[in-house]
């Protein structure tokens, strides 16, 4: 073995023992919330892609999806299909059908469906075969006021041990960053759009 490889090897023995020894200590098991946050593009295809992870697992999982609805999107339109088609027995998908906030221009019909919607899905924070929720897009429903603050939070903390909360959206605010065990800001560096380039199916939507 060369100088070179025998550096290579003490050092990624030592790098074990530190991944190791965190590992170890890591000894809780309980749900976690996670929050994706930030004006970068990947929060709701990070928290959809967990979703799919779980269901990949056999796991039971609830999504709900504020703001898109009225307009096609791929993710809807392959868990309605999937459900239709019982094709995912362990999902359950909640829309909230009102379109982007800065579309619809009225807070009081906004703020009807976003009660609606949370009045349908409330029960799952609620069901310990749920392992997940994926809350897609909540921070906008917050930071405009749409939902009650206390109520969103009094749910998530307590849902059921065992339970995971992913929110995603712009914005949020240092209450969630508290109540979160994972906060995660995802930054733009460069957008294509910004350039324009137009939004693409199956990329942005």
């Amino acid at each position: 073995m060369t100088d070179k490889s025998q550096r290579h090897k003490e050092r990624m023995q030592q790098r074990k023992e530190i991944v190791d020894a965190a590992i170890a200590k890591a000894d809780q098991e309980r749900g976690i919330v996670i929050v994706l946050t930030g004006d970068g593009k990947g929060k709701s295809s990070s928290g959809f892609g967990t979703a799919l992870r779980c269901l990949g697992h056999g796991y039971k999982v609830a999504i709900v999806q504020f703001i898109k609805g009225t307009w096609e999107c791929g993710e809807k339109n392959f868990l309605t299909e999937s459900i239709f088609r019982g094709v995912s027995p362990q999902l359950e998908y909640y829309v909230m059908a009102t379109g982007f906030t800065w579309e619809t221009q009225n807070a009081e019909s906004d703020k009807a469906a976003a009660e609606k919607v949370w009045a349908e899905c409330e029960h799952v924070f609620r069901d310990p075969d749920i392992h997940l929720v994926l809350l897609d897009e909540l921070t906008y429903m917050l930071n405009f006021h749409y939902l009650d603050k206390e109520m969103v939070i009094n749910a998530i903390q307590n849902r059921p041990v065992n339970q995971n909360v992913i929110i995603t959206g712009r914005g949020a605010k240092k209450y969630l960053e508290d109540l979160a065990d994972t906060f995660s800001e995802v930054k733009s560096i460069k957008h294509a759009f910004q350039s324009g380039v137009k939004a693409q199916k199956g990329i942005e939507w």
